[in-house]
């Protein structure tokens, strides 16, 4: 009997994207593509990647239910096999265990692991992917958001990446709407607050689409989660970069600010510039530096984290390389703990800056991730 769940594991499976934001992947969200790749593709410091210049795809609504049914019949099938092993519908790890070893297709596998994670985790958290759902039509966002709920009704968060366009493109009620049928958190990309920086990595958004555009989507309902690049301005426009993006998030005033320091990934224009010599990368104290003015005019009422392995992090002889801020997921709680975070980056700037990660040594690491070349 088991051999025919086994046989329905192996026949079945469901769209996965590439990336997801570290918060998700470490909540143990269930992952599930609505789109895939990314609608805009033009930024230099990504050009595409990891979506690597593929083709935006919308996903037809029925594809996406026929995702989240064969999702639904993973899970049952895992719970049948715990049954008939004398586990009660349990998912633990000799379960997991049993069924992995019967498998051979890799995907498949991280599939199932990423499911037990789940499962375990009380299916509390779904992260919808790829790069920017909103775009989706407002009718068809909301039948499948609807659908994943009616499936699995013990979620209680959904969240996705968002472009603050698309999000201005959706009136008051369609972003309340979305928001209703299940949609609770927004990942956006700032990236900066300063209009020559954004216009340099052509964003395609200007710091007044990305201010009107948190605001509504709060107004909405959405926990709002902004990303910032320190040092995306290089050496010439750190302190611009710094004070305006500062600027920009203290009026969005979001939920979590989340620091995602600008290192040049290889295939991108930026990485161009920068091995030509026409952008200079930030040292690791300039980079503190620019934290501090950052940190020092930021005022807003959410949580800021460096919860990313670009972030600072200095050599400690016997325990390598460890964070000088801390990574956790949900930050530093702001104006609370502002000062401490200061004291953090000051302190920072009074270790040896030969002692810290740099940055080309993240190009190199990024390379072997992303098996880029």
């Amino acid at each position: 009997m088991i051999d025919q769940e086994i046989k329905l594991l192996k026949s079945i499976s469901f769209d996965v994207g590439p990336i997801r934001p570290p918060s998700e992947g470490g909540s143990d969200s269930l992952l599930l593509r609505f789109t895939r790749n990314c609608p805009w593709n033009l930024c230099r410091f990504c050009f595409g990647s990891p979506y690597r210049r593929k083709k935006f795809e919308y996903r037809p609504v029925e594809e996406i239910k026929g995702d989240i049914d064969n999702i639904k019949t993973i899970c049952d099938s895992l719970k049948s096999i715990s049954f008939k092993l004398g586990f009660g519908g349990k998912l633990n790890k000799r379960v997991l265990n049993y069924v992995l070893n019967l498998l051979e297709d890799t995907e498949q596998i991280s599939k199932l692991i990423m499911i037990y994670k789940w499962e375990n985790s009380n299916k509390e958290s779904v992260f919808i992917q790829d790069a920017d759902n909103m775009i989706m039509r407002t009718k068809d966002l909301v039948e499948a958001l609807k659908y994943l709920k009616k499936t699995f009704p013990d979620i209680k968060r959904i969240t996705t990446y968002a472009r603050s366009k698309s999000v201005q493109k959706k009136s008051p009620k369609e972003l309340k709407e979305i928001h209703d049928a299940g949609l609770t958190r927004l990942h956006i990309g700032l990236e900066s607050g300063d209009d020559e920086v954004l216009k340099m990595v052509k964003k395609g958004a200007t710091s007044k689409d990305h201010i009107e555009a948190g605001i509504r989507a709060i107004e909405a309902g959405y926990e709002l989660s902004e990303y910032i690049m320190p040092g995306l301005g290089g050496e010439e426009k750190s302190l611009q970069h710094a004070k305006n993006s500062s600027n920009v998030l203290s009026k969005i005033n979001p939920h979590f600010i989340r620091s995602r320091p600008f290192v040049p990934r290889i295939g991108t224009p930026m990485y161009e510039d920068w091995k030509k010599g026409k952008f200079k990368i930030l040292s690791p104290h300039l980079l503190l530096k620019e934290l501090e003015i950052f940190v020092s005019e930021l005022n807003f009422s959410g949580k800021l984290c460096f919860d990313h392995m670009r972030n600072p992090s200095f050599k400690i002889e016997g325990f390598g390389y460890v964070p000088l801020l801390s990574q956790s997921y949900e930050g530093y709680k702001f104006p609370e703990q502002k000062n401490e975070v200061i004291e953090r980056i000051l302190n920072g700037l009074q270790i040896e800056e030969e002692l810290f990660l740099k940055a080309e040594d993240l190009i190199e690491y990024e390379k072997e991730i992303y098996r880029l070349d």
